[in-house]
Formats: C-alpha cells, structure tokens, sequence
C-alpha cells in the first residue's frame, strides 16, 4: 500500500527532517539515505519503520541542519591526505603524466574527509533523528489507513454481488436438474428402443447420480462461507492480507468446480463474470499487509 511521511524534529540548535515514502511489495524492503555522520545507524532506522509495517517498499530520507555557528562535522586526517599524495604523485611519475594532483584528486578518497567524533553531538542528533522518524512514520501509516478504508468499502460491493450471484446460480442449477433427467431419459430410450433391455431401476438410479454432479449446491455453500470469513477477516484480523489471499484462491477454486459441473452456457457465462471479480479483489490484495 502507497504512503507518504514528513516529520521535523529540533533539538539544542539543529533540527532533523524525515522523509518516508512507501510503495507496495511482497516483502519488506528498506532504503536508509542518512548523513555521514550518522551513517551508523542504518539498521536502528530499519528497525524503527519494522516496528510500523511488515511488507512493503520504503525509502527513508534524513537530513540536518546544524545551525549557522560555521562549524562542520568533518576533521581533515592530513597524513592520509600526504600518503594519497604522494602515492598519487609516483603514480604519475610511473606513467609520465602531465596533469599534477590537486585538491580533487585527493578528496576522492574517504579517508581525508572524516567525521568528527563528537558523542555528545552525535547522540543528540540520533535523538532528533528517531523522534522524526516515528512521527513520519505515523504519519505514513494514517496515509495507508486512508487508502484501506477505502479498499475496505470496494470488497464489500464485490463479496455482497458475488453472494447475489452465487444465489443465482444456485437457483439456476436446481432449475437444471429434472430438465436434465428428462432430456438423458428421452435419450436413453431413443438409443434403448428395445424396452426389455432396459432396465428402468438402473437408469433411475443412473439419472439420480448423474442429478447429483450437476448439483453445485454445495459447492455454493462453500463459496458463502468463504465471502463471509473474508468480510470477518477484514474486520478482525491485524494482518490479514495472507488470509485474503488464501480465500480468493479458495473462491477461485470453488468457481471453477461451479462452471465444470454445470454444464450449461448461461452459469458458465456467470462464472467468467464471477472470476473476473475475483481477479480484481486478488490484483488489490497485493496492496494489503
């Protein structure tokens, strides 16, 4: 499910914003774009938004900002940098360039740059960090409820017309079978004209089985039961979105025992339309924890 989540928290002079952005997966999958000076704690980010949604993909996005007291949270390591240099330098020397190392070359190297090791700071900044972060993640979350609710009310419609349905084709297919018998009795006779071969006991008893196959009645049945867990799950279950998807595949399943027994055009069409809904509350599933 799609989300959005924006939080700003200050603390002692700086201030910490939060970015969150979610869009549906299978699983969850999450992308921390954090400060350098804060690039420790990756997993403790990952842990925080965990704690809020279990599928789904969410990037993350931090930044600072420290103030205006001109100071940086960098510290030059200059015997790195004189290392790189001179490395650099017989580099050049090796394969007689002309260009001369400069500040550039250098910075592309980590180790000239490093973050200051300023705890007290660090932690404060960590602090402002977490409390943006739970917010916007709040926030994301209220944003996915919005859209839920809103799924919520599109399943209802879809179950509710395919209760109608099932009833129909219920009513349907008990219409069927005494037409059914009398057409596979007229046939056998036409076949039989010789009445002595015949034995009418068992073809009553022939007719009454074969009634019995066409009879989707209790396939029907199930098919209720299965709209009427779906509605509970919806209401009742926290993560409910792999009890979902497990009954659509048991309605899917149900419809197509439907369609292979009946054996008649007009509850075959039924079914297509009754499978064709199925499908879409499966394709919106994905979208539900």
């Amino acid at each position: 499910m799609t989300g959005f989540g924006r939080a700003e928290v200050s603390k002692k002079g700086m201030a910490a914003r939060v970015e969150v952005r979610g869009v549906n997966s299978r699983y969850l999958e999450v992308t921390a774009r954090l400060p350098r000076t804060l690039s420790s704690r990756e997993n403790d980010v990952k842990e925080i938004v965990r704690k809020y949604i279990n599928r789904g993909k969410v990037n993350v996005q931090v930044s600072l900002d420290t103030g205006s007291n001109g100071s940086a949270p960098l510290k030059i390591n200059v015997d790195a940098a004189k290392a790189y240099y001179k490395l650099l330098e017989q580099l050049r020397k090796e394969v007689k360039l002309k260009e001369h190392v400069n500040l550039s070359h250098l910075l592309q190297f980590s180790e000239v740059l490093q973050a200051t090791e300023d705890t007290e700071a660090g932690e404060t900044e960590w602090q402002a960090v977490e409390q943006a972060l739970n917010k916007a993640m709040k926030e994301f979350n209220v944003m996915r409820q919005k859209e839920g609710k809103e799924l919520s009310k599109d399943f209802k419609k879809r179950i509710e017309w395919m209760g109608g349905t099932i009833d129909k084709v219920e009513k349907l297919s008990k219409e069927r079978i005494p037409v059914e018998r009398k057409r596979l009795h007229e046939r056998v006779e036409q076949l039989l004209e010789d009445k002595t071969v015949l034995d009418q006991k068992r073809l009553e008893l022939e007719l009454i089985l074969l009634s019995d196959k066409l009879d989707v009645t209790e396939e029907c049945v199930r098919y209720r039961s299965h709209n009427k867990f779906f509605l509970e799950a919806m209401v009742n279950d926290d993560s409910a979105g792999r009890k979902l998807n497990f009954l659509v595949q048991e309605m899917n399943r149900e419809a197509n025992t439907i369609g292979s027994k009946s054996n008649d055009a007009t509850i075959a069409h039924i079914v297509v339309n009754l499978k064709e809904e199925i499908e879409k509350i499966r394709e919106q599933l994905q979208n539900i924890e």
